[in-house]
């Protein structure tokens, strides 16, 4: 076995979508709470295979959840900031770890470039943020340096026709 590994965290090798897995995504991530009679529909087949493709999908990994589009500023949290971190070399697992406990942290890539960690984060306010970035971030001790970049505006982009590769399955009725 190898060492350090998680078998918890050990996923099989991924299977290849078909077009009818490419359009059933197409189809949930416009829309997380579409019913399966409507993903069979949309895409041709019946409501058992439907419903078996999608936990297929679900248990493969491929589809993570379901969640819902949030208006942050209407939510509460009236700034929002790219933060980027250089952080000391190995330690990204420790940071990760770190910044997943942050209050507001929306998303957080290893990235490559001239910093090494991508951060979006939501706080109600311009106080709260720099509470955040200038208390809790430059507090762990892995973090060499940040960069804050203030976000004026933002908008969600709809899922579109390229966002699962493949291009869509003609609509004949599949056998």
């Amino acid at each position: 076995m190898a060492e350090g590994g998680d078998r918890a965290e050990q996923v099989p090798p991924p299977r290849p979508l078909d077009a009818i897995d490419r359009d059933i995504l197409r189809i949930l991530q416009a829309d997380g709470r579409a019913s399966i009679r409507s993903v069979a529909d949309r895409v041709h087949v019946s409501r058992a295979n439907a419903y078996a493709r999608i936990n297929r999908l679900i248990d493969d990994g491929v589809i993570r959840g379901f969640t819902a589009r949030v208006n942050h500023e209407r939510a509460g949290h009236g700034a929002s900031a790219y933060i980027t971190l250089k952080i000391v070399q190995n330690s990204w697992r420790t940071v990760r770890e770190q910044l997943q406990a942050l209050p507001g942290a929306a998303h957080i890539a290893l990235v490559s470039g001239d910093f090494d960690v991508l951060l979006l984060v939501h706080t109600p306010d311009n106080r709260t943020l720099r509470e955040l970035v200038l208390t809790r971030l430059q507090s762990i001790p892995e973090v060499l340096s940040t960069r804050t970049l203030l976000v004026f505006e933002e908008t969600d982009l709809d899922i579109g026709p390229g966002q699962i590769s493949g291009p869509p399955r003609d609509s004949e009725p599949t056998p």
